[in-house]
Protein backbone atom coordinates (compact mmCIF):
# COMPACT_ATOMS: atom_id res chain seq x y z
CA UNK A 1 0.00 0.00 0.00
CA UNK A 2 1.03 3.60 -0.62
CA UNK A 3 -0.15 7.03 0.47
CA UNK A 4 0.49 9.07 -2.67
CA UNK A 5 3.33 11.02 -1.08
CA UNK A 6 6.05 11.06 -3.74
CA UNK A 7 9.37 10.68 -1.90
CA UNK A 8 11.70 11.45 -4.76
CA UNK A 9 12.37 11.53 -8.47
CA UNK A 10 14.52 8.68 -9.79
CA UNK A 11 16.54 8.60 -12.99
CA UNK A 12 15.99 5.82 -15.53
CA UNK A 13 19.44 4.40 -16.21
CA UNK A 14 18.42 1.49 -18.43
CA UNK A 15 15.27 0.05 -20.00
CA UNK A 16 16.10 -3.28 -21.63
CA UNK A 17 13.39 -4.81 -23.80
CA UNK A 18 13.12 -8.55 -23.19
CA UNK A 19 10.55 -11.15 -24.30
CA UNK A 20 7.31 -10.29 -22.51
CA UNK A 21 8.83 -7.68 -20.21
CA UNK A 22 11.18 -4.74 -19.79
CA UNK A 23 14.04 -4.79 -17.29
CA UNK A 24 13.99 -1.30 -15.80
CA UNK A 25 16.94 0.06 -13.83
CA UNK A 26 16.50 3.22 -11.74
CA UNK A 27 19.03 5.28 -9.82
CA UNK A 28 17.51 6.03 -6.42
CA UNK A 29 18.61 8.67 -3.92
CA UNK A 30 20.42 7.39 -0.81
CA UNK A 31 17.50 8.21 1.48
CA UNK A 32 15.23 5.83 -0.48
CA UNK A 33 17.55 2.83 -0.01
CA UNK A 34 17.06 2.32 3.74
CA UNK A 35 15.90 -1.27 4.41
CA UNK A 36 15.23 -1.82 0.71
CA UNK A 37 15.49 -5.49 -0.30
CA UNK A 38 14.88 -7.84 -3.21
CA UNK A 39 11.12 -8.34 -3.51
CA UNK A 40 10.20 -5.05 -1.83
CA UNK A 41 7.39 -3.02 -3.38
CA UNK A 42 8.09 0.42 -4.84
CA UNK A 43 5.65 2.70 -6.66
CA UNK A 44 7.14 4.02 -9.92
CA UNK A 45 4.91 6.68 -11.51
CA UNK A 46 2.17 5.21 -9.32
CA UNK A 47 2.73 1.64 -10.56
CA UNK A 48 3.48 -0.97 -7.90
CA UNK A 49 6.69 -2.81 -8.92
CA UNK A 50 8.86 -5.36 -7.11
CA UNK A 51 12.60 -4.94 -6.69
CA UNK A 52 14.43 -7.61 -8.70
CA UNK A 53 18.05 -6.42 -8.49
CA UNK A 54 20.21 -4.12 -6.36
CA UNK A 55 23.64 -2.70 -7.09
CA UNK A 56 24.34 0.29 -4.87
CA UNK A 57 21.96 3.05 -5.94
CA UNK A 58 20.95 1.12 -9.07
CA UNK A 59 17.69 -0.70 -8.44
CA UNK A 60 16.16 -3.13 -10.93
CA UNK A 61 12.50 -3.89 -11.68
CA UNK A 62 10.75 -6.16 -14.18
CA UNK A 63 7.80 -4.53 -15.95
CA UNK A 64 5.50 -7.04 -17.65
CA UNK A 65 3.93 -6.50 -21.07
CA UNK A 66 0.51 -6.11 -19.43
CA UNK A 67 1.79 -3.28 -17.27
CA UNK A 68 3.52 -1.65 -20.24
CA UNK A 69 0.29 -1.81 -22.24
CA UNK A 70 -1.92 -0.27 -19.54
CA UNK A 71 0.35 2.42 -18.06
CA UNK A 72 2.66 5.15 -19.33
CA UNK A 73 5.81 3.15 -18.46
CA UNK A 74 5.97 1.82 -22.01
CA UNK A 75 5.74 5.26 -23.63
CA UNK A 76 7.80 7.51 -21.35
CA UNK A 77 9.63 10.20 -23.32
CA UNK A 78 11.83 11.30 -20.43
CA UNK A 79 14.32 9.75 -18.02
CA UNK A 80 12.85 10.69 -14.63
CA UNK A 81 9.99 9.09 -12.68
CA UNK A 82 8.15 9.60 -9.38
CA UNK A 83 9.05 7.09 -6.66
CA UNK A 84 7.43 6.14 -3.36
CA UNK A 85 8.44 3.35 -1.00
CA UNK A 86 5.58 1.22 0.35
CA UNK A 87 3.95 2.43 3.56
CA UNK A 88 4.76 0.86 6.91
CA UNK A 89 2.29 0.07 9.68
CA UNK A 90 1.99 3.14 11.89
CA UNK A 91 3.04 5.68 9.24
CA UNK A 92 1.08 8.92 9.16
CA UNK A 93 -1.49 8.94 6.34
CA UNK A 94 -0.69 12.24 4.67
CA UNK A 95 -2.37 11.52 1.33
CA UNK A 96 -4.85 8.68 0.79
CA UNK A 97 -4.47 4.91 0.69
CA UNK A 98 -3.44 3.60 -2.73
CA UNK A 99 -2.73 0.11 -4.06
CA UNK A 100 -0.40 1.05 -6.90
CA UNK A 101 -2.81 -0.69 -9.31
CA UNK A 102 -3.19 1.92 -12.04
CA UNK A 103 -6.76 2.37 -13.30
CA UNK A 104 -5.66 3.70 -16.67
CA UNK A 105 -3.86 6.41 -18.58
CA UNK A 106 -5.13 9.99 -18.83
CA UNK A 107 -4.06 12.56 -21.42
CA UNK A 108 -3.10 16.12 -20.55
CA UNK A 109 -5.39 18.44 -22.53
CA UNK A 110 -4.36 21.77 -21.00
CA UNK A 111 -2.01 23.03 -18.30
CA UNK A 112 -0.39 26.06 -16.69
CA UNK A 113 2.50 25.42 -14.31
CA UNK A 114 4.37 28.67 -14.84
CA UNK A 115 2.01 31.19 -13.24
CA UNK A 116 1.06 31.71 -9.58
CA UNK A 117 -2.01 29.50 -10.11
CA UNK A 118 -0.71 26.12 -11.34
CA UNK A 119 -3.09 23.52 -12.73
CA UNK A 120 -3.35 20.58 -15.12
CA UNK A 121 -6.44 19.37 -17.03
CA UNK A 122 -6.64 15.66 -17.81
CA UNK A 123 -9.01 13.58 -19.95
CA UNK A 124 -9.74 10.08 -18.65
CA UNK A 125 -11.36 7.14 -20.45
CA UNK A 126 -15.13 7.44 -19.98
CA UNK A 127 -15.62 4.19 -18.03
CA UNK A 128 -13.55 5.75 -15.22
CA UNK A 129 -15.03 9.26 -15.29
CA UNK A 130 -17.98 8.24 -13.09
CA UNK A 131 -15.60 7.59 -10.19
CA UNK A 132 -14.04 11.08 -10.24
CA UNK A 133 -15.74 13.86 -8.30
CA UNK A 134 -14.95 17.48 -7.47
CA UNK A 135 -13.02 17.53 -4.17
CA UNK A 136 -12.49 13.77 -4.36
CA UNK A 137 -9.13 12.03 -4.10
CA UNK A 138 -7.22 10.92 -7.17
CA UNK A 139 -3.71 9.56 -7.67
CA UNK A 140 -1.85 10.95 -10.69
CA UNK A 141 1.57 9.46 -11.43
CA UNK A 142 1.64 8.24 -7.85
CA UNK A 143 0.81 11.61 -6.25
CA UNK A 144 -2.28 11.91 -4.07
CA UNK A 145 -4.20 14.95 -5.31
CA UNK A 146 -7.60 16.57 -4.82
CA UNK A 147 -9.82 17.08 -7.85
CA UNK A 148 -10.53 20.80 -8.21
CA UNK A 149 -13.18 20.36 -10.92
CA UNK A 150 -14.75 17.43 -12.78
CA UNK A 151 -16.57 18.05 -16.06
CA UNK A 152 -17.59 14.92 -17.96
CA UNK A 153 -14.39 13.05 -18.77
CA UNK A 154 -12.12 16.04 -18.06
CA UNK A 155 -10.90 16.91 -14.60
CA UNK A 156 -8.65 19.63 -13.22
CA UNK A 157 -6.04 19.33 -10.48
CA UNK A 158 -4.38 22.31 -8.84
CA UNK A 159 -0.72 22.13 -7.90
CA UNK A 160 1.51 23.96 -5.45
CA UNK A 161 5.18 24.82 -6.11
CA UNK A 162 6.35 22.12 -3.68
CA UNK A 163 4.49 19.44 -5.65
CA UNK A 164 6.15 20.65 -8.86
CA UNK A 165 9.55 20.58 -7.13
CA UNK A 166 9.16 17.09 -5.66
CA UNK A 167 7.62 15.33 -8.69
CA UNK A 168 7.85 14.94 -12.46
CA UNK A 169 4.83 17.19 -13.18
CA UNK A 170 7.07 20.03 -14.27
CA UNK A 171 8.40 17.87 -17.11
CA UNK A 172 5.06 17.27 -18.80
CA UNK A 173 3.46 19.00 -21.77
CA UNK A 174 -0.01 19.06 -23.32
CA UNK A 175 -0.62 15.74 -25.08
CA UNK A 176 1.47 13.67 -22.67
CA UNK A 177 -0.02 10.71 -20.83
CA UNK A 178 -0.06 10.13 -17.08
CA UNK A 179 -1.12 7.22 -14.90
CA UNK A 180 -4.15 7.60 -12.68
CA UNK A 181 -5.65 5.48 -9.91
CA UNK A 182 -9.17 6.15 -8.66
CA UNK A 183 -9.92 5.79 -4.97
CA UNK A 184 -11.08 2.24 -4.28
CA UNK A 185 -13.67 3.27 -1.70
CA UNK A 186 -15.28 5.53 -4.29
CA UNK A 187 -15.38 2.66 -6.80
CA UNK A 188 -17.06 0.37 -4.28
CA UNK A 189 -19.59 3.05 -3.30
CA UNK A 190 -20.53 3.96 -6.89
CA UNK A 191 -20.85 0.34 -8.00
CA UNK A 192 -22.89 -0.63 -4.93
CA UNK A 193 -25.33 2.22 -5.60
CA UNK A 194 -25.57 1.25 -9.29
CA UNK A 195 -26.30 -2.40 -8.46
CA UNK A 196 -28.89 -1.37 -5.88
CA UNK A 197 -30.67 0.89 -8.37
CA UNK A 198 -30.61 -1.86 -11.02
CA UNK A 199 -32.04 -4.40 -8.56
CA UNK A 200 -34.82 -2.04 -7.43
CA UNK A 201 -35.65 -1.13 -11.06
CA UNK A 202 -35.81 -4.79 -12.03
CA UNK A 203 -38.05 -5.56 -9.07
CA UNK A 204 -40.39 -2.68 -9.87
CA UNK A 205 -40.44 -3.76 -13.51
CA UNK A 206 -41.44 -7.31 -12.59
CA UNK A 207 -44.20 -6.03 -10.31
CA UNK A 208 -45.57 -3.75 -13.04
CA UNK A 209 -45.54 -6.60 -15.54
CA UNK A 210 -47.32 -9.05 -13.25
CA UNK A 211 -50.93 -9.82 -14.33
CA UNK A 212 -53.74 -8.61 -12.14
CA UNK A 213 -55.43 -11.28 -10.01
Amino acid sequence: MYMGLVQGVATIERAERLPGRTALTLRLADELLTDLYIGASVAVEGVCLSVTAMDGNLIGFDVTKGTLDTTNLGTLARDRVNVERSAKLGDEIGGHLMAGHVSGVARIVDMDIRSDHMWIKLRVPMPWAKYIFTHGFLAVNGASLTVAKAEGDVFTINLIPETIRQTTFGLYEVGDEVNFEVEQQTVVLVETIERTIEAVSARLGSIAAAPCA
